[in-house]
C-alpha cells in the first residue's frame, strides 16, 4: 500500500487561476491534475493530431499560457499555481 503522507496525497491550495478550471481547494496534486484532465477532456482540448499537445481554452490559458502545451509541460505549468 503506497504511503498516505507523500507529495501526491497531500492537500495544497490553488491559485485563483487554476480555481476556476479544478474548482475550490485544497486539493491533492493527484486530484488537480485529473480535474485538469477532465476539464481538457470536456472542453476537447487536446490536438486532434497529435494527443500530447493541448490547446487550452481561456480558462486553462490562465494557468498554463495561451499558446499550445505538452501535457509533459503542462504539469509543471500547473504545479506553479499549487502553494
Amino acid at each position: 500500500m503506497a504511503a498516505k503522507n507523500n507529495a501526491l496525497n497531500k492537500p495544497v491550495n490553488v491559485s485563483p487561476e487554476l480555481e476556476a478550471v479544478v474548482g475550490k481547494g485544497p486539493l491533492t496534486r493527484a486530484e488537480v491534475t485529473s480535474k485538469v484532465w477532465d476539464h481538457i477532456k470536456a472542453n476537447k482540448l487536446q490536438d486532434e493530431k497529435d494527443k500530447r499537445q493541448i490547446n487550452p481554452d481561456a480558462k486553462l490559458g490562465a494557468v498554463i499560457g495561451k499558446d499550445q502545451i505538452s501535457m509533459f509541460k503542462m504539469t509543471a505549468a500547473v504545479s506553479k499555481h499549487l502553494s
